[in-house]
């Protein structure tokens, strides 16, 4: 699993690089690492007979040295809650099978509104007028005239959705397969029908892209994108009058002015006391800052981090999963949960949107905290002086001292 030269040419054999593309994309800087990342071997073993498995082993693994490639899809329906750790093998396929039969009969509602899904095609121009009237579109047949307002507004978007599939980690061999744009395409078209609340907003395509690479399966890769969203919809709901990364950027905003108000000050003396210039940090979770390869290994070391045993029971019974009171947790009940959540218990610190993220996006603005302090004279300069980050940030690091910065905060933070 590890050889002497586990480099980048072997990682990045798993997600292929257009040769045209290999020049702009930054440099990958994560290797897996013999004894610190959770290898197929590894994983296996922390099942139980009946397939039970030791969350808190593969938590440790993880937070040391992420996953390896083989088997990331696996280990992420974990990590974002598909499964309970505590399922039989047997409990297990009974509900991915539940779920795929979900997920197929959705499809097949949708297919029969836009005829086009589930073809190995997509869409990149309108299918309807803003008044419902049906508009010719090679492949695609809307047999007559919309009135319902939710059919409407789904048709209305989901070529937007197909613009930005064309888009999406293009550097990417897999995508040269319109087979593999279409799985993608087909994926948001049917969570944006399910989900109506949220629909599509631009950024769920570079979200779900990963898990549509690592779950061969459709439909598995539709849960696992549908359990992201879970913890993340809410970056994702937007209005004219406020995005939805706010209540997270007013977090980011409150931990800056606890544990470096000069830096507070200078941004807000710049106009950017809001923190809008992070919004795109925080909405694809550092997506365009790290090579697909670190990404992937930021996101399963954050999700690790986070990891809360409840969050299955959280999502399958909303009014039935809480955290018990922390004084009732043994060591062995603790280590069930990722480090960032486990310090969140010991203190008592409960604020929604206290995601790691948050602290990660902190951590970066401490690192310039400097140059900011030097060289930004507005907003324009804040922006130039973050995206120097791109390609030469460190995921591991990053999330060290985003750690390291949560603990500074907590401590001086008055407690709820």
């Amino acid at each position: 699993m590890f050889g002497k030269k586990a480099g980048t040419e072997e990682l990045e054999a798993f997600y292929p690089i257009r040769p045209e593309c290999v020049a702009e994309i930054p440099k990958t800087r994560f290797k897996p690492r013999a004894g610190k990342t959770l290898s197929a071997r590894r994983w296996q073993a922390a099942f139980s007979e009946t397939g039970c498995l030791d969350i808190a082993k593969v938590l440790r693994r993880i937070q040391r040295g992420g996953i390896h490639p083989s088997i990331k899809g696996l280990v992420w329906e974990f990590l974002l809650g598909c499964y309970n750790p505590n399922s039989t093998l047997e409990d297990r396929n009974q509900l991915r099978q539940q779920r795929r039969e979900r997920y197929s009969m959705w499809k097949t509602e949708c297919r029969n509104m836009v005829s086009i899904i589930g073809r190995g095609n997509f869409i990149t121009t309108p299918i309807i007028t803003d008044d419902g009237q049906p508009i010719e579109v090679e492949g695609c047949r809307v047999t007559s005239a919309v009135s319902d307002k939710k059919v409407a507004q789904w048709m209305l978007i989901l070529h937007q959705f197909g613009l930005d599939v064309v888009r999406t980690d293009r550097a990417l061999a897999f995508y040269e397969d319109k087979a593999n744009q279409a799985k993608l395409w087909d994926v948001l078209s049917i969570y944006s029908w399910v989900d109506d609340d949220i629909g599509y907003v631009q950024g769920m395509n570079d979200i779900c892209s990963p898990m549509v690479i690592l779950l061969e399966n459709e439909a598995d890769a539709f849960w696992c994108f549908e359990c992201a969203m879970r913890r993340l919809r809410e970056n994702f709901r937007c209005s004219t009058t406020s995005i939805g990364v706010q209540s997270q950027l007013g977090t980011l905003s409150q931990v800056i002015k606890t544990v470096d108000p000069q830096l507070h000050k200078h941004l807000e003396d710049l106009d950017g006391g809001e923190y809008l210039f992070a919004f795109l940090m925080l909405m694809v979770l550092f997506r365009r800052e790290f090579s697909f390869l670190d990404a992937l290994y930021l996101w399963e070391v954050m999700w690790a981090m986070e990891y809360n045993p409840n969050i299955f029971w959280s999502y399958e019974q909303p009014d039935g999963a809480s955290d018990s009171n922390y004084g009732q947790l043994n060591q062995k009940m603790l280590k069930q949960y990722g480090k960032f959540q486990r310090k969140n218990l010991e203190t008592g610190y409960a604020d929604k949107n206290n995601a790691l993220a948050v602290f990660l996006v902190a951590s970066v603005l401490e690192t310039k905290n400097k140059q900011i302090l030097k060289e930004a004279k507005g907003l324009d300069d804040v922006v130039s002086i973050l995206g120097d980050i791109t390609g030469n940030l460190d995921a591991k690091k990053a999330c060290q001292e985003a750690l390291k910065l949560q603990n500074k905060y907590l401590k001086k933070a008055k407690r709820p």
